[in-house]
């Protein structure tokens, strides 16, 4: 498209000069908004996948027993043994106490010092997602054996998360959307402008018979061959953030944390950004002019 030929003399027109940076901007707000709509949504759909029926269950230390240890570890058994004992629940798996205090080390930091904490045991606990035991349900089957136990459902946090993830990216298609209409007005705008610098040789072509159709899709060409050099910059720009940001999110090992990835309908959805600001351009460019031409005598 950057060699179609052209025979207007577009290079008088001032106004279309800025039109590639102006597309690159553009282009390059849609990927970005797009990837981390993508993004976003291959994360919610690791941490549905990872959390769902998933629960921990926190039992406390048995801190006024005579021998601590052993009451809590009692305890532990216990609850583990209730557990495994329901119908819904796929695995109860007591978690030892170093692996509790290694947990707390991107909290507390690493040391001595969470030994001297009464620091309750957890159970990690898995559940058939389709159940209909939950939480209170599991509560129910602890509390009257084991004081003060709590059940967390890590189902309830995912779906406040998804609720989130949902909102952002109805944000993300908004400013998708505006940004193709604020592209959408540009491209009118250039186009008339160049009508408006080239009204006399387009009166000359239609003079000499040229159709619409041929006078049309000289706009077109120029416009694609303008929003192709845009569209090329702003992607590649877009895909040079989008790589720095993977570079950033593989560094620390944070806890919950999914590795950032697009995924294949990520990378598809990313792939039409550029091919409909293409669309967009070359479909205005034409339809502007052929509306302008049919008003003119």
């Amino acid at each position: 498209m950057l060699s179609a030929r052209v025979d207007l003399p577009f290079r008088r027109d001032q106004a279309s000069r800025f039109l590639p940076w102006l597309i690159a901007l553009m282009v390059y707000l849609a990927a970005l908004a797009v990837a981390v709509s993508a993004i976003l949504g291959s994360a919610a759909q690791t941490w549905r996948n990872d959390l769902s029926g998933n629960m921990t269950v926190e039992i406390p230390p048995a801190l006024h027993a005579p021998d601590a240890a052993e009451a809590t570890e009692a305890r532990v058994a216990r609850a583990v043994e209730i557990l495994r004992a329901m119908p819904d629940v796929r695995s109860a798996e007591a978690i030892a106490a170093a692996e509790g205090l290694r947990l707390l080390e991107p909290w507390i930091g690493a040391g001595d010092i969470a030994f001297d904490l009464p620091l309750p045991r957890l159970i990690d606990l898995q559940i058939d997602p389709r159940a209909a035991s939950d939480a209170e349900s599991v509560h129910a089957a602890l509390e009257g054996e084991i004081p003060d136990v709590r059940v967390d459902d890590h189902g309830l946090w995912v779906e406040r998360l998804l609720a989130l993830i949902r909102s952002i990216e109805a944000v993300a298609l908004a400013v998708v959307l505006l940004i193709g209409a604020a592209g959408i007005l540009s491209m009118v705008f250039v186009t008339r402008t160049g009508l408006a610098v080239h009204h006399d040789v387009v009166e000359v072509l239609h003079l000499v018979g040229a159709r619409d159709r041929y006078i049309a899709g000289q706009f077109q060409r120029h416009a694609l061959n303008q929003a192709t050099r845009g569209t090329l910059a702003g992607t590649l720009l877009a895909l040079a953030t989008i790589g720095g940001l993977f570079l950033v999110g593989a560094g620390p090992d944070l806890p919950l944390m999914p590795t950032l990835r697009l995924g294949l309908g990520g990378w598809a959805a990313l792939a039409a950004v550029p091919a409909t600001a293409l669309a967009i351009a070359a479909l205005t460019a034409r339809m502007t002019v052929l509306r302008a031409l049919r008003r003119m005598p």
